[in-house]
């Protein structure tokens, strides 16, 4: 397996775009993304758990009810979030994007992300559809990357390729997501493409199955967005044999999709609003595999410990507390921890009680943007991984006049 450019692009026969059609302000702010396939691809989608859910979401799930697409549409700036139009809004969008295409309407995935309760005008869709259709290039995963940031920073974009009987396969993702991100069954927007032929149902199995490892194990603020949405598209152009067991070729592409969904992980966590750095918290020898995820979580959720790697402070003692009121069973007297980044790896904490440890060390360790904060509890043999990010000045800043 390996790294390639192209992002949702690499997968044959998918093309992308994104334009700047209106709905922000900042006229040099990419403001619309599409995705399009060739074929009609099979596809799958996991959607957020929030009562609160956006007229997308509602209009997604009922298009690709029969488990196929062709295309995504999604805008930023606006999150057609309790708007009394907003479905509305979401269906004529598809409607729009199908006469251009020449596709049916129910064939779109349609998505937003942005401000929740503001009016959304169809205007820039009208305006903007037909450029946004002719732009679509196989080069142009990037601008779609683009289109469907709000607060971001940093393109988040990721390719690789593998075999599947003797057929060369390629997978590529982008994902938008810098705050109000603490998911269950998503996360903020994700879209992955994939040539590779493959189930319906063997696609869903892998979608369900790596959510809950990778984006459901990534936390920024610990707010559930109301548009968290992961979709994954199957065209079958690369023309291997169809998976459709949990067979060896099936293992693969998990491989392969979970490689794409953990460095998407990653650049969401390291991307969070304000944020410095890029935590990482492994557990190892926990007595099940749902302890593991427990305390993992608890860790990158701890506001405290977040505050603590901002200003590169070995408090160790806030680990142990995030792990004490998590609600995993531990043994607390077994629990080992230790900071590690580029510079090295220290050990804070042996059996429960804290060691001697050089503070200056200490420090240099943790002013690095990566930490890996990593817990051995020492009465098993299950381990999980969480991401998250420090918790700084900015988030305040970013949040405060996020809305005006």
């Amino acid at each position: 397996m390996d790294f390639i450019s192209g992002g949702v692009c690499a997968a044959k026969g998918f093309l992308a775009n994104g334009i700047h059609a209106g709905i922000r302000k900042n006229k040099s702010k990419r403001d619309l993304a599409l995705i399009y396939s060739e074929k009609l691809a099979n596809t799958v989608a996991v959607y957020t758990t929030n009562l609160v859910k956006g007229a997308p979401l509602t209009v997604t799930k009922n298009n690709i009810q029969n488990g196929l697409a062709q295309a995504i549409i999604c805008n930023s700036g606006n999150a057609n979030t309790c708007n009394a139009d907003g479905i509305y809004i979401a269906e004529e969008t598809c409607k729009l994007l199908a006469n251009e295409l020449s596709i049916d309407e129910k064939d779109v995935v349609v998505a937003s992300t942005g401000v929740i309760g503001q009016p959304l005008s169809l205007e820039p869709f009208k305006n903007g559809m037909s450029e946004l259709v002719k732009g679509l290039s196989t080069k142009n995963s990037s601008l779609a990357a683009e289109g469907i940031m709000t607060t971001d920073t940093k393109e988040k974009s990721v390719a690789v390729c593998f075999e599947i009987g003797g057929k060369t396969c390629k997978i590529g993702g982008i994902a938008k997501g810098s705050g109000m991100i603490h998911p269950n069954m998503a996360t903020m927007l994700v879209f992955i493409t994939t040539d590779c032929n493959i189930s319906k149902e063997m696609l869903s199995k892998a979608l369900s199955t790596d959510v809950n490892n990778t984006f459901n194990m990534l936390s920024i603020d610990g707010d559930t967005s109301t548009n968290d949405m992961v979709v994954v598209m199957a065209n079958g152009m690369a023309e291997n044999k169809q998976i459709s067991c949990e067979d060896g070729d099936f293992a693969v592409f998990m491989k392969a999709l979970n490689t794409v969904t953990v460095n998407l992980c990653k650049m969401i966590a390291g991307d969070g609003e304000g944020a410095t750095k890029l935590l990482e918290c492994k557990v190892v020898n926990a007595n099940t595999l749902q302890n593991a995820k427990i305390v993992a979580k608890s860790v990158v959720c701890s506001s405290l410990l977040k505050a603590a790697m901002f200003g590169a402070d070995a408090n160790w003692g806030r680990v142990l507390c995030a792990i004490g009121y998590s609600g995993a069973s531990v043994n607390v007297n077994k629990i080992d921890v230790s900071f590690y980044s580029n510079k090295g790896e220290i050990v804070v904490c042996k059996n429960g009680a804290g060691v001697d440890f050089s503070e200056e060390i200490a420090k240099e360790i943790l002013l690095q943007d990566q930490i890996e904060i990593r817990v051995n509890l020492n009465d098993g043999e299950y381990s999980s991984t969480a991401w998250g990010c420090d918790l700084t000045y900015d988030y305040v800043k970013i949040n405060g006049d996020y809305r005006t």
